[in-house]
């Protein structure tokens, strides 16, 4: 479990520094009205949104106001404890097959800086490529079989990407052609899946803006072509989101979810930006479980999402006692 804890510290490290380089030399002092304002301040940078942001300053308010010898660590933990609760229930698991001869099917959606979107179902630059063969690397470790379906035949270099990706982390993959039928990829994906007994089938599909109506024609064609070989299929819709664009990405992931019937979350990118609490944000409004966030670029990085690990990398405390 610790090391668990020390990965997300590590990987939530600009996000600490940015939330709490105003008061974490608050830890070995009492603070004053002052130090609640800037601790505000500090929370609203890192992203957190208004009413998470409130929420936290309320209760630290509240227990300044009982006690005036309240001290900065203290105060963090009760922060801590608030953003615990907002957290509450988004921890997610990935659904599985019912029928044990038949893989279960996860399909990727993400949203980019540039407002790209990608399918595994999801978009560029979210991560989305580099998060499918990492997600099917990390399931394979299991000793569960897994294929890879490259469905991004409309991006350039995709298959090339993929397909190093695949090479590197020797990963099944089924591809085909720049231009080709994705759903037809998607088929055959889930029939190499079958025939070799794997128990997952992650397939990445092209990601443009979830405005154009021939992606989301495309992600609802990939659906009705899995569903004709297993009616429960995909078992998994999940979105990758860009966590460096904090909460910019929300409204691109509601109207995913509307379109697609989202049923979990992938946030990328937590390591290299200061707004990793936009993800409280994000798990307010969408109510999507959180399934896995990457804090690092090695395949390991990619890691379950853990409420305890997170809180206590946001807010700078230890979590090996835990």
């Amino acid at each position: 479990m610790f090391g668990l804890f020390k990965k997300f510290k590590d990987g939530l490290k600009k996000t600490a520094e940015n939330a709490l380089g105003g008061w974490i030399s608050l830890f070995g002092r009492k603070i004053d009205e002052s130090d609640i304002d800037k601790i505000e301040e500090t929370l609203y940078g890192a992203d957190f949104g208004y009413d998470t942001t409130e929420e936290i300053v309320g209760a630290i308010r509240a227990e300044y106001k009982r006690n005036k010898e309240l001290h900065g660590k203290r105060a963090a933990e009760i922060g801590a404890a608030v953003l615990e609760k907002i957290l509450s229930g988004s921890e997610g698991a990935l659904a599985q097959s019912q029928d044990d001869g038949k893989p279960s099917v996860i399909c990727l959606v993400g949203v980019n800086g540039a407002g790209k979107v990608y399918a595994l179902c999801g978009s560029n630059g979210a991560g989305k490529t580099t998060t499918a063969a990492k997600l099917a690397y990390l399931l394979g470790k299991n000793g569960d079989g897994v294929v890879l379906g490259a469905c991004d035949t409309f991006r350039a270099a995709a298959n090339e990407q993929i397909r190093e990706w695949a090479r590197r982390l020797d990963v099944r993959l089924v591809e085909s052609s720049r231009g080709a039928d994705s759903a037809a990829t998607a088929w055959d994906a889930w029939q190499s899946a079958k025939a070799k007994g794997a128990k997952w089938l992650v397939i990445d599909t092209a990601g443009r803006l979830h405005t154009k109506e021939n992606l989301m024609g495309e992600l609802a064609k990939i659906r009705r072509v899995l569903a004709k070989n297993d009616s429960a299929a995909p078992h998994n819709a999940v979105i990758v989101l860009d966590g460096s664009l904090g909460s910019n990405s929300i409204e691109q992931a509601e109207a995913f979810h509307k379109a697609f019937g989202l049923t979990g979350m992938i946030i990328t990118k937590l390591d290299g930006t200061g707004k990793g609490g936009a993800l409280a944000g994000v798990y307010r409004r969408l109510k999507l479980p959180i399934l896995y966030v990457g804090l690092g670029e090695k395949p390991e990085d990619l890691q379950k999402f853990n409420i305890r690990a997170y809180v206590n990398g946001v807010f700078g405390l230890e979590g090996a006692n835990d």
